[in-house]
C-alpha cells in the first residue's frame, strides 16, 4: 500500500512511521517541509502543505491507498486537504482528538458515541469543526474519511503531566530531583489513560486500508487507566525520588495561570481534571492486537533514560518554577490567614 503522512515526524506519526517501514508491503512517503530527514527506505515530498498551490503541483501526478494527516489543526486545514486529496486517494484518515468529547461527559466512560463538545477549549473546538466538515463530504461526496481521537500519548523523549510550564515537562523533572512539591491538579484522584507511542502505532496501522474504517472515528488509547496521583508517583519511583505532591484545584491553577499566558482552563478544566475511562472495544474489533504493551512504569523509565542522558535537548523553565513557588506560597499563606 502506498501511504502518505502529512507532518510524519512528530511525536505520534513517527512511531506509526518506524513501524510500518519495517513492513515489506507498505512504500511510505511524508509529505514536510524537509525540516527533519525522513527515515531510511521512506520517500519524502519537500512542500509546505499550507502552500496550497506548490502542494498541488509536488501531487500533481500521486495516487495514494491512504493519506494521514497529522497536522490539520482548523476547518480551513481540512477543506484545503479535500481539495488537494478529492480523487487521490482510497484513504483520508484526520488525527483529531480525545479532547473533543464533552467535558464533563454525561458519563466517566466514553465511547465514540459521546457527545462531542468542550466549551473550554478553541483548539477542541476546531478538532470538532474538522470533523463535522469532513463527515459531511463522507456524506454528500464519498470523501473516504477516517477520523482517530488520540488521547494522552508519549514516547521515549517526553514525560507526561498534568501541570507544567510553556517549556514543556523538564522543570517538574528538575523540581522533583530537587526535593521541591509539585503542584497537581485538584486532588489527584481523577482517572485518565496514557498511551505509549509504539502501542498507538498498533491501532493506528490497523486501520489504514481497512474498509470497516471508512466514514468511522476511533479514539485509540491503551486500557491502562491511573490516577494522577499514580501518574506522579510512577515517575518518583523511577527517578528514585520522593514525590512531595501539592494538590491545586484547577479552577484556582486556570485564574493563577491566566496572566502568565498558561492555559490550564483549555488543558485541564477542558482536559486533564476531568476523569475518562475509555470504551476500546471499537478500535478492538477491528485491531485486536491493540492494548497496552508498554504499561506506564516501564514508558515512563525509558522516557526518563533518554531525557537524563540528553539534557541539552530539554530547556529549564525558571519562570515556571517561581510561579510554582508563589502558588503554594500564596495558598500556605491562605491556610494559615484562617
Amino acid at each position: 500500500m502506498k501511504v502518505l503522512f502529512v507532518g510524519g515526524t512528530g511525536q505520534i506519526s513517527s512511531a506509526i512511521v518506524r513501524k510500518l517501514a519495517k513492513e515489506t508491503d507498505f512504500e511510505l512517503w511524508l509529505l514536510n517541509r524537509g525540516n527533519r530527514a525522513a527515515p531510511e527506505g521512506v520517500g519524502q515530498i519537500l512542500a509546505d502543505i499550507r502552500d496550497e498551490a506548490q502542494t498541488a503541483e509536488a501531487l500533481r501526478d500521486l495516487r495514494f491507498d491512504a493519506v494521514c494527516e497529522f497536522i490539520g489543526f482548523t476547518a480551513e486545514d481540512v477543506e484545503r486537504d479535500y481539495r488537494l486529496f478529492r480523487g487521490k486517494t482510497k484513504q483520508y484518515i484526520y488525527i483529531s482528538s480525545a479532547s473533543a468529547y464533552h467535558k464533563p461527559a454525561a458519563s466517566y466512560r466514553i465511547t465514540e458515541g459521546t457527545t462531542l463538545a468542550n466549551p473550554y477549549w478553541q483548539y477542541s473546538r476546531n478538532k470538532i469543526a474538522c470533523e463535522e466538515f469532513l463527515m459531511q463530504k463522507y456524506r454528500e461526496a464519498g470523501f473516504p474519511v477516517t477520523i482517530v481521537r488520540p488521547s494522552h500519548t508519549y514516547d521515549e523523549k517526553h514525560i507526561p503531566l498534568g501541570v507544567h510550564g510553556k517549556n514543556g515537562f523538564y522543570q517538574v523533572i528538575q523540581r522533583m530531583q530537587a526535593g521541591k512539591p509539585v503542584i497537581i491538579q485538584g486532588d489527584g484522584s481523577s482517572l485518565w489513560h496514557l498511551t505509549f507511542s509504539e502501542d498507538f502505532a498498533v491501532g493506528f496501522a490497523g486501520l489504514i486500508g481497512n474498509r470497516h474504517a471508512i466514514g468511522e472515528a476511533f479514539h485509540i488509547t491503551g486500557d491502562e487507566v491511573l490516577t494522577w496521583n499514580q501518574i506522579y508517583q510512577t515517575i518518583a519511583d523511577a527517578l528514585g525520588v520522593e514525590l512531595k505532591p501539592y494538590h491545586v484545584a484547577s479552577e484556582f491553577l486556570a485564574a493563577a495561570g491566566r496572566g502568565y499566558g498558561y492555559d490550564f482552563e483549555g488543558g485541564l478544566i477542558g482536559d486533564k481534571s476531568v476523569s475518562v475511562v475509555f470504551d476500546n472495544r471499537k478500535i478492538q474489533r477491528l485491531v485486536p492486537e491493540m492494548t497496552t504493551h508498554v504499561p506506564f512504569h516501564r514508558g515512563v523509565r525509558r522516557a526518563l533514560a533518554y531525557v537524563l542522558a540528553h539534557p541539552e535537548e530539554y530547556r529549564e523553565d525558571p519562570e515556571f518554577d517561581a510561579w510554582c513557588d508563589r502558588v503554594i506560597d500564596a495558598l500556605e499563606k491562605a491556610k494559615a490567614a484562617i
